[in-house]
């Protein structure tokens, strides 16, 4: 099915997904999965193989984690591995306006510009992981190899 064939954000990272040459395993669901939980339930996996994609607000620009859906991201941790200021979690309205996505639907491509992403290297023990696909009811599937490759994330432990 064409990407036009979705809504606007999912239809954004189907288009993003094959220009970056991964493919595109967008499943969508009947419920809304807007929580790592819900999705893995939905999913049947490890809720440690959900990427929840975090937008966070770093000096005014976004700063987007993948971290695993068993993980609380340490904020202070991240800030001081990257020798920045303080990371604050991004409003509901910072994150669609850097993103073009809603919060619990947000996913690591497809947004309007580039937005610097670190990658939770957490999540490199699983095979296949799974990620929001722009909205509250689609996700697709990954190996960590290719969403490192597709997002350009800098790998580090982010709790």
């Amino acid at each position: 099915m064409s990407p036009d064939a979705f809504a606007g954000p999912v239809a954004n990272v189907k288009r993003a997904l094959t220009a970056l040459g991964a493919q595109d395993t967008v499943t969508v669901f009947d419920a809304k999965v807007p929580t790592a939980a819900a999705a893995a339930a939905a999913l049947g996996c490890d809720v440690a193989a959900i990427t929840n994609s975090l937008v966070f607000e770093l000096e005014g620009t976004p700063l987007l984690i993948l971290a695993s859906g068993a993980a609380k991201v340490d904020v202070r941790k991240v800030a001081d591995r990257l020798g920045t200021g303080k990371i604050r979690r991004a409003s509901p309205e910072f994150v669609l306006a850097h993103t073009g996505q809603e919060v619990g639907g947000v996913a690591p491509v497809g947004h309007p510009e580039k937005i610097r992403t670190l990658l939770d290297e957490s999540l490199s023990a699983h095979r296949v992981l799974w990620a929001g696909a722009g909205d509250h009811n689609s996700m697709f599937s990954i190996s960590y190899a290719d969403l490192h490759r597709i997002t350009g994330a800098e790998e580090m432990p982010v709790r």
